[in-house]
């Protein structure tokens, strides 16, 4: 198992081609889905083909950047995953945050844990300048956690999504956080 990110409670670590029905079962619960495609599940072939592939693409392209699949420290139980990406792949100390956790795994801070050790991992070691983030304006819980983990509100805009996604014509929401905002927060001189 190779783990990129350690924090108090999970180990962030590289996916691996035997994670397929790991990823199948997260993405075939509705409620998991709810606010990226209206609850539609991704299908087996999607993340053997699409999904899966690309996320092991990321560990060749860019060096401490990609998807993390979260597990337990404590008897090593998948929760979920974390991406730490270049939002463009011309700028790659620009990044943006993302998550999806199990249901179960919801409600217990997790989703905060990761994305904060990610964002500190970025801007210590390696040299991110801003981290980025967007969920619909409706997913309040996925909003506290960008705010929780430092990310600051910058904008409400529209995306076009595939899907018919409840709230989704109230828009997206974009977060951010730059380097010099985390180290004045942290006292990092």
């Amino acid at each position: 198992m190779h783990v990129v990110l350690e924090t108090e409670r999970l180990a962030l670590r590289r996916f691996t081609e035997e994670d397929v029905d790991l990823l199948v079962e997260l993405d075939s619960d509705p409620e998991v889905m709810r606010y990226i495609t209206g609850g539609i599940p991704t299908s087996r072939e999607e993340v053997e083909t699409e999904y899966l592939p690309a996320y092991l693409a990321y560990y060749e392209r860019y060096e401490g950047f990609g998807f993390w699949a979260a597990v337990e420290k404590a008897g090593g139980a998948f929760v979920g995953w974390f991406h730490f990406r270049p939002a463009d792949s011309e700028l790659p100390d620009e990044v943006e945050l993302g998550y999806r956790l199990r249901r179960n795994a919801w409600g217990k801070g997790y989703a905060t844990e990761g994305s904060r050790a990610l964002v500190e991992k970025g801007f210590t070691d390696l040299g991110v300048r801003r981290v980025v983030a967007s969920t619909l304006v409706v997913h309040e819980a996925s909003r506290r956690v960008l705010e929780n983990a430092g990310l600051r509100f910058v904008r409400i805009f529209h995306a076009d999504w595939p899907y018919a996604i409840e709230g989704d014509e109230h828009g997206d929401v974009e977060y951010a956080l730059t380097r010099s905002e985390w180290e004045a927060a942290h006292d990092v001189r």
